[in-house]
């Protein structure tokens, strides 16, 4: 198994590398190029082939192989880095961003989503049903520490190294990665893909999706297992700050604590899924505890919302808010382990010639569940108030174990 994990973990951790760079390397990069605030954020636009990958997934599915849609893909993206090293914003002397640099940072996310895409069906067809807990905990905590990489250690190499530089150890590190996924023992056994005919109509393919065993449940619970989680966690951190924490400690903490807890949470749902603990059940579990711990958070701002009080420093109340930060982090890891996990095993029900498109769907609803919450988030505070807010993220937290009990058969 060790074979299989190790090109895996590599491969997710140069996939988080995008991520990271264009969350938050590239925006202190632009702004200190002289862009202004709008210009940065519009920057963001060039997400969009992130909202398209199941466009190209049954490409990946029935033309070629995962193994040299990932490589190329990889060296692809080294290739854009390399471009984007001979056009820095900070030569140009508008306060936009230049064209040149739009496209290639489009071309770049357009290259990485492709590359998740063949990721992760690589995985699909590599990994065996009792490999699943440790393979999607490499590919969680992997993919987490590239992006921290590219958005926290490039960016500590700035005053040092100029953009071309910068770029330059990117392109370095595709075109190694892309090396790495074409001769890694453990990715060239897998089986040559069958011929196929001319895929069949959009409709039609959504249909022979939808038709596989599991597939609208699991829909369904992807959609939804993070939206209390997410909601709460856009808010919470927001809500400590008005009541005391400083921004610097409320950084600390939110970043680098978040992300540890995380990882450290992700890590033990794969420990435990590796010595044999049966999915479903310990799935149910960390989903209580993880309503448990939004009950304790929630009634904690309850608390502090009735008598007004503030979190000095040194108190007991300040060490419970930032503990709880904490939990919830660790806790939503473990959750996302055992849920990648679940997806997974209920891709590998797909004929080899959907599992692509299948996985590229089911990803796409877990993001989309959770990128509404934490967008509404506000929103809701605003308009409903703290109480009946975090009141529904309650609710919208015991849901997915209420829809744990009508899991189909083939899953369990």
């Amino acid at each position: 198994m060790r074979g299989k994990l190790l090109p895996l973990a590599g491969l997710y951790l140069v996939q988080g590398l995008p991520y990271g760079l264009q969350s938050g390397l590239l925006p202190v990069l632009l702004r200190a190029g002289g862009l202004s605030l709008t210009r940065v954020g519009l920057a963001k636009v060039l997400y969009a082939p992130w909202l398209f990958k199941l466009v190209w997934a049954p490409l990946v599915d029935t033309r070629g192989s995962p193994r040299a849609w990932l490589t190329l893909s990889t060296a692809a993206l080294g290739l854009v880095c390399g471009l984007l090293a001979a056009f820095s914003p900070a030569e140009d002397s508008q306060a936009e961003l230049p064209v040149m640099v739009a496209g290639l940072l489009l071309l770049l996310n357009l290259g990485a989503a492709v590359q998740d895409v063949a990721l992760d069906t690589l995985a699909v067809q590599l990994l065996e049903p009792a490999e699943l807990g440790p393979g999607n905990t490499v590919q969680v905590v992997a993919y987490k520490l590239g992006s921290v990489l590219a958005g926290g250690g490039l960016l500590v190499l700035v005053p040092t190294l100029s953009w071309p530089r910068l770029f330059l150890l990117l392109a370095a590190t595709y075109w190694l990665a892309a090396a790495l996924a074409w001769s890694a023992p453990a990715l060239r056994q897998l089986p040559s893909p069958k011929p196929s005919g001319h895929p069949p109509h959009i409709l039609q393919h959504l249909q022979d999706l939808l038709a596989i065993s599991g597939t609208l449940w699991t829909a369904g619970f992807v959609l939804i297992y993070k939206l209390g989680e997410q909601g709460a966690n856009s808010l919470f951190p927001l809500l400590l700050l008005d009541r005391g924490l400083t921004a610097p400690e409320l950084g600390l903490w939110n970043s680098v604590g978040a992300v540890a807890c995380s990882i450290a949470g992700s890590s033990l749902g794969g420990a435990l899924l590796a010595r044999h603990w049966k999915l479903l059940p310990l799935l149910r579990s960390v989903l209580q505890f993880r309503l448990g711990g939004l009950a304790c958070q929630t009634a904690l701002l309850f608390y502090l919302d009735t008598l007004g009080a503030k979190l000095g420093y040194g108190t007991v109340l300040r060490g419970v808010a930032l503990l709880s930060l904490c939990l919830q982090h660790f806790l939503g890891g473990l959750v996302t382990t055992a849920t990648f996990t679940l997806m997974m095993r209920c891709s590998q029900l797909a004929p080899s010639t959907l599992q692509a498109t299948h996985y590229s769907l089911l990803a796409t609803l877990e993001l989309l569940g959770k990128l509404l919450l934490g967008s509404l988030a506000g929103a809701l505070a605003d308009s409903l108030g703290l109480p009946l807010c975090f009141s529904l993220f309650l609710a919208l937290s015991a849901t997915p174990i209420l829809g744990l009990g009508l899991v189909p058969r083939i899953l369990a």
